[in-house]
């Protein structure tokens, strides 16, 4: 706890010993970047408690299908071993051969929902690829935080998300970034008000150019709604300290606050989810 809020961070990317080094500096050269954390479990674990964050949502993105079980199982196996501070999301690759196997599997895994990164896997949120993962996790109730926004590529942007929103309205989606990483504000406008859509407040503070930092933040929580925004870091790219520290000077009332902290994320992945026979149908 921190000024006696419970903390989730909701948004953290963490790797096996063997490879957190090669991946973060992946992310650093993708983002031009120099992460503040190493992406392993216990520098996680040590860098957030010491900041008072009481619960971690970890995740990794695959990059090729054949990567997706193996990420699953070191998630799962996390989870597994420190289940008082970690809530594991699993993930998926659009070009897999059963997409919808690989969603059983890792809900089978106990995973509380999934990640993807269109920009790194280089596939449209709206490519019909994804399309059978949607649907099972519309019916699982398994949320999907999605990396959302960049003013470099179309993957992600909103008139790519919309269409998936509008296709699968009991979907519950959480959009990274404010919903659009980059492009902030064109996101908000076009996104806040969608009843399946969340957003987190990662990795935004650090990459804005120009105006009032805090005052723009702000206006984005006012504009989807405090009930709609998690608190999240993206570690490793950035200090749980500086995060929090930004955090607790916005203009938020301690219920908008704790709502943000923990509350939120505590509703969209806290919940235990069902798990769907095999032989039931996935649309």
């Amino acid at each position: 706890m921190r000024n006696g809020f419970e903390i989730w961070d909701a948004h953290c990317h963490v790797y096996p010993e063997k490879i957190a080094a090669r991946a973060v500096a992946g992310t650093d050269a993708f983002y031009s970047t120099v992460a503040a954390g190493r992406g392993t479990i216990p520098d996680l674990i040590a860098a957030g408690t010491a900041c008072g964050v009481d619960k971690f949502v970890v995740q990794s993105v695959a990059t090729t299908p054949k990567q997706v079980a193996s990420i699953n199982r070191f998630i799962a196996e996390a989870v597994a071993a420190a289940p008082e501070q970690l809530i594991g999301l699993g993930t998926i690759h659009p070009a897999a051969e059963d997409i919808a196997a690989d969603v059983r599997d890792l809900a089978a895994l106990g995973l509380h929902g999934i990640k993807i990164h269109p920009d790194i896997q280089g596939y449209r949120i709206d490519d019909p690829l994804f399309f059978p993962a949607y649907a099972l996790c519309e019916k699982l109730d398994l949320p999907i935080l999605m990396h959302t926004g960049d003013s470099r590529y179309d993957y992600s942007n909103p008139n790519r998300l919309l269409p998936v929103l509008q296709k699968f309205p009991h979907l519950r989606v959480v959009g990274a970034h404010f919903g659009g990483w980059s492009i902030w504000e064109e996101a908000a406008e076009k996104l806040a008000g969608i009843p399946n859509l969340w957003v987190d407040c990662s990795s935004t503070m650090p990459f804005m150019k120009g105006g009032n930092k805090k005052e723009r933040v702000e206006n984005l929580i006012r504009k989807y709604g405090v009930d709609r925004v998690l608190f999240g870091t993206d570690y490793p790219m950035w200090s749980h300290r500086q995060e929090l520290d930004f955090f607790f000077e916005l203009d938020l009332t301690d219920e908008d606050r704790r709502a943000i902290l923990s509350e939120n994320a505590k509703k969209v992945y806290g919940s235990p989810k069902k798990v769907l026979k095999k032989e039931e149908s996935v649309i």
